[in-house]
């Protein structure tokens, strides 16, 4: 199975950029999308009609902010989209696909923003969201995929020192991480990699994309109960269409 994870920083300009082509020469068995900016009616046709795939949106009632969408070749048990553990549920982060032998949640990550004035609201998502996974896995397995907005440790983002104070590599934020793989997650691309240099999302601001001075903050976890099924975790660093690229999990 290939499930392919992409903070496409909105749905239809990305479709300008080639996200239909992307869709069709890498022929994944589920695409999760993250931040497609856009309400249901407004989401290009191409997409939402394509022939070998079933649509789940979960759009923000705010236009052209935030939302969540998966595209899925496998058949699925149940679906969720609204959770318990979100205070503010109308910004269409998170669906969670239920299937045969796992869990799977897309999921987008609240940003603290630059002055930290979401911080405690990040915060407190964090521990709630570590809990509803860490419960969920006692079900059956889960995967996580999606936008988590942090770069876990000094190897994932270009410039560590510069940015411990910046949202995305507070200690908080770092924390959170940490105790949402404890030791019942796995890291998906770091499981298989160790390497530096490795990023997912670059700023549009001088040159970054083309210097490779950027950011992991997009993830695949996967229950250690999935440890022995996960072949390989790539990230398709030179795919454009978005300040973020695409992130691949394939498995057995």
């Amino acid at each position: 199975m290939k499930i392919i994870s992409w903070n496409i920083n909105g749905i239809r300009a990305c479709s300008q950029k080639g996200l239909l082509e992307f869709i069709d020469e890498t022929n994944a068995d589920i695409y999760c999308f993250q931040e497609i900016k856009a309400c249901p009616d407004k989401i290009p046709d191409s997409i939402l009609n394509h022939k070998n795939y079933n649509i789940i949106i979960n759009s923000a009632e705010k236009k052209g902010y935030s939302g969540t969408l998966i595209m899925t070749k496998e058949k699925f048990i149940e679906k969720k989209v609204n959770f318990e553990f979100e205070e503010n549920y109308n910004e269409g982060r998170v669906i969670q696909l239920e299937f045969e032998k796992f869990y799977l949640i897309n999921v987008y990550t609240p940003n603290a923003k630059s002055d930290l004035s979401r911080l405690d609201y990040r915060v407190k998502w964090d521990k709630e969201f570590k809990n509803y996974i860490h419960n969920l896995d006692q079900i059956k397995p889960v995967i996580v995929c999606g936008d988590l907005n942090v770069a876990h440790k000094e190897i994932d983002l270009a410039n560590p020192k510069t940015n411990t104070k910046s949202a995305g590599f507070t200690i908080e934020e770092r924390t959170g991480i940490e105790n949402i793989l404890a030791d019942k997650m796995l890291d998906c691309f770091r499981y298989f990699n160790q390497e530096p240099d490795h990023y997912t999302w670059w700023s549009y601001r001088a040159n970054s994309r083309n210097r490779n001075v950027g950011w992991r903050i997009d993830y695949f976890l996967a229950s250690k109960q999935l440890q022995e099924k996960l072949q390989s975790c790539i990230i398709h660093r030179y795919t454009l269409g978005s300040d973020h690229c695409p992130i691949e999990l394939n498995l057995v």
